[in-house]
């Protein structure tokens, strides 16, 4: 089959790598633009564009696919099939049209929860038991699209969003290329999705950052879990912000009030939450600094426990 891959970040590229290994003919790649980053905001490369260099295929960045010239782009590379990961622009319906097979898309959750964006992270910062990834055919409306195959996994109780992205990336794109194999023997199923049942996530912001102490330990935890590696959880300590990387349970009971501290020592920074609990700060970082462990931190900087 000839087929056409739309995606930019690394959870994209994984795919694109997975479809290329699997023999199928990539006529043409479509990535967002290239955007200013770093320090010095110089344009960079996504993870898509650079593996399609590296791999010589024709690569297409239009700055809109809802325009005409971009339709006769996708009609002139007649593809059998187009494969949509993580690329950051919803499709026209026209241009889901041209294809012999339709587009499909890979998700990172198993829908019809959490449509939208940043499905992975949400499923860390709510404390899901199981996440996974869904293969569909894409459709007018944002994720609603019929399922073609769901595979779940489950979640590690401190696994990171950033762990459990790498570890989706890599099952979508064995997901996708088992979907396209299925689609080429007529052997696909279809099912609609239950709308009924279907959520919605949005992007995360740094507004979330803040980490609210009057939770309990697991929400707390899954809080910080869920916003590495980006955008952080953060605290307050001795007037500075804080970013905090990781956190685990432990057996104490305080009467303190949420968000004080109740030790400073050797195993970290431990912190008072609700239901009279704590949490144990293991990884974090002070503003200029690098990411160390707590035990390091409290060496040079010194907390009254009172």
């Amino acid at each position: 089959m000839r087929v056409v891959f739309m995606g930019t970040p690394d959870f994209a590229a994984e795919s694109l790598k997975a479809v290329l290994d699997a023999g199928y003919e990539v006529v043409g790649v479509f990535t967002q633009p290239d955007k200013p980053r770093g320090r010095g905001m110089k344009l960079a490369e996504c993870e898509t564009k650079k593996l399609a260099l590296e791999r010589g295929l024709d690569i297409y960045q239009p700055a809109s696919v809802r325009t005409p010239e971009a339709l006769e782009l996708m009609k002139s590379l007649a593809p059998d099939i187009l494969c949509v990961v993580a690329y950051g622009k919803i499709l026209p319906d026209e241009l889901l049209a041209v294809p012999k097979y339709g587009a499909i898309n890979v998700h990172g959750s198993l829908l019809p929860r959490y449509r939208g964006a940043a499905p992975i992270q949400w499923s860390v910062l709510n404390g899901d038991e199981y996440a996974g990834v869904t293969t569909m055919y894409l459709a007018h409306d944002m994720d609603a699209g019929d399922i073609i195959f769901r595979e779940a996994v489950t979640v590690g109780e401190y696994e990171t969003a950033g762990e459990l992205f790498d570890r989706l990336a890599a099952l979508g794109a064995k997901l996708l290329v088992r979907t396209l194999h299925a689609i080429e023997d007529g052997s696909a199923p279809r099912e609609a999705q239950n709308s009924a049942e279907a959520t919605y996530v949005g992007q995360l912001d740094k507004s979330i950052c803040p980490i609210d102490w009057s939770k309990s330990p697991r929400e707390v935890v899954k809080h910080i879990c869920g916003l590495n590696p980006w955008p952080v959880a953060t605290m307050e300590l001795n007037g500075e912000t804080l970013k905090v990387y990781m956190a685990k349970y432990t057996d104490t009971v305080t009467d303190k009030l949420p968000g004080s501290i109740v030790s400073a020592g050797k195993e970290g920074l431990e912190i008072a939450c609700g239901s009279g609990r704590t949490v144990m700060i293991t990884e974090l970082q002070a503003p200029g600094k690098k990411h160390m462990s707590a035990r390091d931190y409290l060496i040079g900087h010194p907390v009254d426990v009172s």
